[in-house]
């Protein structure tokens, strides 16, 4: 199957594309380099440097079974001190792409969407007909794709699945031995934000440990990249034209910023000192994905643990920027 993956030069693009190439897919990946690496764009695909905007009809015209779709800015902060900036990109950005899908007659497409819809759930763990009232022009941006989605499934026959995922983490090494994991700049995920701090000697500052929960500090659900990934390649298979389905991805449980800290000591065998600073405004207690939609219907679910998340981290942390090939034995 020829693919597009937009945005694959990013840390969740470029595993997914790597996966895709070592499942024997001819892959094109579509990139701007805006927020992403070509050194990570993996050897085996087809790199294209461009926007979905102006480029993704070449690139559809070539003949594209289905894309993957990634390409966007994702950061809440600065979504809300530049909100068009973030309709223009992840909504316009996809109503560009999904029109010269149509004209190319691409008719599949994976979108990755975000937990961010849901802003403060009502209860936990949050399903997908939980309501959705995002708090945020990225994730009101990202809703409003989903809303495209599936009025383009509607209207053109095309089948869509969009993956609303929480917390995403560790790092990913394929077939040839390659190691892909985060580095976005600024860093604002907390497990590389540690790990970070235990190669630097810093410390880390934790936003409440005040809050209802068992150890004070906010609990939020994680998902290992790998395992993120592979639920993107059961999706491509399970679009069904003139379908639009939605679905969460977490692990079900959930761990507390302290026990991610602990983690982050035991994996690196540091101490790393921590510093308590007031709560964030609008940061919710508890976060936590139902993943059985996707499980009942997909048989996908999270396999690996937070450890498993942290020990993969560090093994990139440590490679630095340059990518090197080690083994699994090396993680932790």
């Amino acid at each position: 199957m020829r693919l597009l993956v937009t945005g694959g030069a990013g840390y969740i693009g470029s595993v997914v594309a790597a996966q895709l190439a070592d499942g024997g897919h001819d892959v094109v990946v579509l990139d701007d380099l805006s927020a992403g690496h070509a050194d990570a764009v993996p050897p085996d695909t087809d790199f294209r440097r461009g926007t979905i905007r102006e480029d993704a009809g070449t690139v559809l015209g070539t003949g594209i079974d289905a894309v993957v779709h990634f390409a966007a800015k994702s950061l809440v902060a600065e979504s809300v001190a530049y909100p068009a900036r973030y309709w223009e990109h992840n909504l316009g950005g996809t109503l560009a792409l999904l029109e010269a899908m149509r004209v190319a007659g691409t008719r599949r497409i994976v979108f990755s969407s975000t937990a961010a819809v849901y802003g403060e759930p009502e209860r936990i763990p949050i399903t997908e007909t939980d309501p959705v009232r995002p708090t945020s022009p990225y994730g009101a941006s990202k809703l409003a794709v989903d809303t495209a989605l599936a009025e383009y499934t509607r209207m053109h026959r095309i089948g869509a699945v969009s993956l609303r995922y929480f917390n995403v983490a560790g790092a990913h090494a394929d077939a040839a031995g390659t190691w892909r994991g985060e580095r976005h700049h600024p860093e604002t995920h907390l497990i590389p934000t540690v790990l970070a701090a235990a190669r630097s000697g810093a410390d880390v500052r934790l936003f409440g440990d005040d809050y209802p929960t068992p150890d004070g500090t906010c609990i939020r659900d994680y998902i290992h990249v790998s395992d993120l990934a592979r639920a993107h390649l059961l999706a491509l298979e399970a679009t069904i034209p003139g379908s639009h389905a939605v679905y969460n991805l977490g692990s079900g449980a959930g761990y507390s910023n302290r026990e991610v800290l602990d983690a982050c000591q035991k994996v690196t065998g540091l101490d790393i000192p921590v510093r308590v600073a007031p709560r964030r405004p609008g940061d919710p207690a508890v976060l936590v994905a139902s993943s059985e939609a996707i499980a009942a219907d997909l048989g996908w679910h999270a396999e690996c643990d937070l450890r498993r998340m942290v020990a993969d981290a560090w093994t990139f942390a440590r490679l630095g920027q340059e990518y090197n090939k080690v083994t699994r034995n090396d993680a932790g």
